[in-house]
């Protein structure tokens, strides 16, 4: 197995676990209060649909010549990635809160508690709705993932294994323990999938250019460990401004007494 292919079932099974931690806790928190039979056939709904989108978007991306495809698919991974790793940053630097697992639950829970009961058909409309929604929509950052990652390699078969394996593992403990996954450290996830992806778009938006990385696909065990630095050097340079800045404040309190 190539170092490209081990690299995009992992980079695909980061971020769509934690897609899919969002997605769980949407689900539990309704299901929990509301009942499972209309929770459960939404989340099966928009599974369909997400399955729809892959079948019918992968076969069409084999026909675009493989430059093109890497030089688009890489401008759109930067984009997405540098999004999601200037949060990590800011959240990892304490300027921006944590993302809370818990308090998302209880939102939701108190949300499916006080709707009203809407029955149709058997279906608990409101169960059925937020599941659907919640599934579809992070679902689809799933797909992106999938699609961006096996058309450049073209080996879509790579990504969806890693998409796969992420939405059985989150799937499994999040009926184990019955409750949002808040020990998952998902800051730190989040912030390994932001230099995946931008690493990824950076290699293939290059490649798409006409760039030939040294060592091919290995270039990349050099590139995702240089933009972790560049990122955690950020991490580092923003706490140092915070913490100089909460001493200046300290400092001008007690001149000011």
């Amino acid at each position: 197995m190539s170092t490209g292919t081990l690299l995009t079932i992992l980079g695909a099974f980061l971020a769509s676990a934690v897609e899919m931690v969002e997605a769980l806790t949407i689900v539990l928190g309704v299901g929990i209060v509301r009942g499972w039979r209309s929770t459960l056939i939404g989340v099966g709904s928009a599974g369909i649909v997400l399955a729809v989108l892959v079948a019918a978007l992968a076969p069409a991306l084999r026909h675009i010549p493989i430059n093109s495809l890497r030089l688009v698919v890489g401008a759109l991974l930067l984009a997405f990635g540098l999004q999601w790793l200037r949060k990590a940053i800011l959240r990892s630097g304490g300027f921006k809160a944590l993302h809370d697992e818990d308090e998302i639950f209880q939102d939701e829970q108190n949300r499916a508690a006080s709707a009203g009961s809407d029955r149709r058909a058997g279906l608990d409309w409101y169960s059925f709705t937020v599941a659907f929604k919640g599934v579809l929509l992070e679902g689809l950052e799933v797909v992106f993932i999938v699609i961006t990652f096996g058309s450049s390699q073209k080996n879509i078969g790579a990504a969806v294994i890693g998409a796969a394996a992420a939405i059985i593992v989150v799937t499994i403990v999040g009926i184990a323990v019955k409750a949002p996954l808040t020990k998952v450290p998902e800051n730190w996830m989040k912030f390994a999938v932001g230099v995946m992806l931008t690493s990824f778009g950076t290699f293939w938006g290059a490649e798409g250019a006409g760039v030939a990385w040294p060592g091919d696909d290995a270039a990349l065990l050099v590139l995702v460990p240089v933009m972790a630095l560049a990122a955690g050097g950020c991490v580092y340079w923003l706490r140092y401004r915070k913490t100089a800045a909460a001493a200046t404040a300290r400092q001008s309190e007690v001149v000011g007494s």
